[in-house]
């Protein structure tokens, strides 16, 4: 079995952001959940799964050290930089530190498929019920065979669940379009793709600021 990757530079790693030590500060403050004032940081060591940090607090000589989980793992050191880059840059936007990138465009990702599908037979099923009676009653043959299968109730708490979660949801991407400023007509395309697709439409937005982020850090933004 290979050895961690990303572990076995640990040593050549921590001494370079030792050369970064304000960006250690905001990763203890930040991802490392310590709330008291940190006056200075460390990076001791780091693997694929997480760095361990240890820090000094003002007016405070004990070090004290706190573990940042990496979510999800590195796949290998190449992920290292980036990984580090969007932590640095979203712990300083939480911070105060530096403004939220913004967001111009709604982009559509290949991810959303799954879930259109899903709603798409959600649909068809819930159809199948309401005209299994009517002329289009061959079309919907095979919806009223899975329902017959089925609870009576469940098309009433699917479609529960889809309301709660996806409305739920939907408020969440209205937060991370104010945040990132999206503008009217960009974020009400997210909020109703939201509502419709739910989960991997926060996912992918997330990945769009996460890109955001490392662009605007490589142009020395």
């Amino acid at each position: 079995m290979g050895g961690d990757p990303v572990a076995d530079k640990s040593g050549f790693l921590c001494m370079y952001m030792s050369n970064h030590p304000d960006t250690l500060v905001s990763y203890v403050r930040y991802w490392g959940k310590v709330s008291a004032q940190v006056s200075s940081a460390k990076m001791t060591a780091i693997d694929t799964k997480g760095m361990t940090l240890t820090y000094q607090t003002k007016g405070s000589t004990e070090t004290k050290e706190v573990r940042v989980e990496f979510e999800p793992p590195l796949l290998g050191y190449e992920e290292v930089k980036p990984r580090l880059m969007g932590m640095k840059a979203e712990a300083e936007e939480e911070l105060g530190m530096t403004r939220a990138p913004q967001i111009t465009s709604f982009r559509y990702s290949p991810k959303f498929m799954t879930t259109i599908v899903a709603m798409t037979f959600l649909t068809y099923c819930t159809l199948a019920q309401s005209l299994a009676s009517s002329e289009y009653a061959p079309f919907f043959v095979p919806g009223n065979t899975i329902l017959s299968y089925l609870p009576s109730w469940s098309l009433q708490f699917s479609w529960g669940m889809v309301a709660f979660c996806h409305g739920f949801e939907s408020l969440y991407v209205l937060y991370l379009c104010k945040k990132h400023r999206t503008g009217f007509f960009v974020g009400a395309q997210y909020v109703l793709a939201a509502l419709m697709l739910g989960f991997p439409v926060i996912s992918d937005m997330r990945k769009q600021v996460q890109d955001a982020r490392i662009d605007s850090i490589m142009k020395g933004k």
